[in-house]
């Protein structure tokens, strides 16, 4: 890639990249550009030779997209409207302040979580009167089946979380909530539904409220609330952070589905650790397409569609990637920290193939002729599967 210098802000150089190769294919940019998205995206400025044929876009930033602001917190969205490949799942970005809530509510929709940072209390209860109530950290899951009503409220030092749904054109905006339903149902119904007078809505909020302000809540001891019921079977919170991960010399992995998270029927996911020089190892995925969230870090990815048509993109912090099922692709870690990120799937089982595995697991001399392998190749394979190498 041919770079010229101008100077930023700070008085440092700024390299201004060109789409030129190194073999001298393509030719200078001259604008009008954008040279930091240039930036942003290496590979699709100067895609490697390797890339040809067409795919559709399979990157989405959260920063591209509209922000909803409310007292008591954030949210932002990226679905089919956004990223028109991601059929299968749809994602929310959202912030609560301290004592922020996400109101009383449900979906048509699952819902699947992992909380990034602070601290939150959900609360749901399901179709048999059985109630939940617990605190969420760093690192830790929920799920609520499709149309459970919940809530989620921050705690003392707020919450930033990623809510996942088992749909792609699925839109938080249009939410099943309690303010709705009452601001939509006539005074003398609700009069009759609760046994009280008329006079007892009338300060009820006349249109959906979503998310507002409110106090920071006591201990989860000081709100518990007793069901005749019981409490339910399967717990909707899970701590993937507490769990053992698979470790390879590039990173590690943590994998959760419906067996170590027995709620989680609709959506499977895994949360991959590669540290810089690692990359996720050559794979596919057979039995679902792949929703990913970049956590931290940078990388690209390559994805191979078959038939001679591969693309390759680059993604930072805040990104969402996408697969298509059976679509082979690596990860590669492209800066100088540690790259985290979430792979999800719509289904309840996480399952992946990796390249390697399947060539040591084959007669080598079928591999051999098949790829004209070296020795070299064949010695180097590995039977035991390294998700991250």
């Amino acid at each position: 890639m041919k770079n010229e210098h101008n100077n930023n802000n700070n008085g440092k150089p700024l390299i201004i990249p060109q789409p030129i190769r190194k073999d001298g294919a393509g030719g200078p940019d001259l604008g009008p550009r954008d040279v930091m998205r240039d930036l942003q995206n290496p590979d699709m400025l100067v895609p490697p030779v390797t890339d040809n044929g067409l795919l559709p876009n399979l990157r989405m930033s959260f920063s591209d997209t509209h922000m909803q602001l409310n007292h008591g917190g954030w949210s932002r969205e990226i679905t089919v409207r956004d990223l028109p490949i991601a059929t299968t799942l749809a994602g929310v970005n959202m912030s609560l302040t301290p004592g922020g809530v996400r109101e009383l509510h449900w979906h048509q929709q699952s819902e699947w979580a992992y909380m990034i940072w602070g601290t939150a209390r959900i609360t749901s209860v399901d179709q048999q009167g059985r109630n939940f109530i617990a605190d969420v950290g760093p690192g830790d899951l929920w799920f609520f089946p499709k149309g459970l009503p919940h809530s989620i409220q921050g705690l003392a030092d707020g919450c930033e979380f990623l809510l996942v749904f088992d749909d792609g054109s699925f839109s938080d905006l249009n939410t099943l909530s309690i303010s709705d339903w009452f601001a939509h149902t006539p005074p003398e119904v609700l009069s009759v539904n609760f046994g009280v007078t008329e006079s007892a809505f009338q300060s009820m909020p006349t249109e959906q409220v979503y998310i507002f302000q409110d106090q920071v809540p006591g201990s989860l001891a000081s709100q518990e609330v007793q069901s005749p019921y019981g409490t339910v079977p399967l717990s909707f919170k899970h701590r993937l952070l507490a769990q053992k991960p698979i470790v390879t010399p590039g990173g590690s992995v943590r994998i959760v589905d419906s067996t170590n998270f027995p709620i989680s029927t609709t959506v499977a996911a895994a949360l991959v650790e590669i540290k810089p020089g690692g990359m996720r190892e050559l794979h596919w995925h057979p039995n679902a397409d792949e929703w990913q969230y970049y956590l931290t870090g940078q990388g690209r990815m390559t994805v191979f569609a078959g038939n001679g048509i591969a693309r390759t993109f680059d993604y930072r912090a805040g990104d969402v990637g996408y697969v298509p099922v059976a679509m082979g692709h690596y990860i590669q870690n492209t800066g100088t920290d540690t790259l985290w990120f979430l792979e999800m799937f719509r289904s309840d089982r996480f399952e992946d193939i990796s390249l390697n595995q399947w060539m040591a697991l084959t007669p080598e001399e079928l591999v051999r002729d098949n790829l004209n392998a070296s020795p070299e190749l064949l010695h180097a394979l590995r039977k035991e599967k390294w998700p991250v190498v």
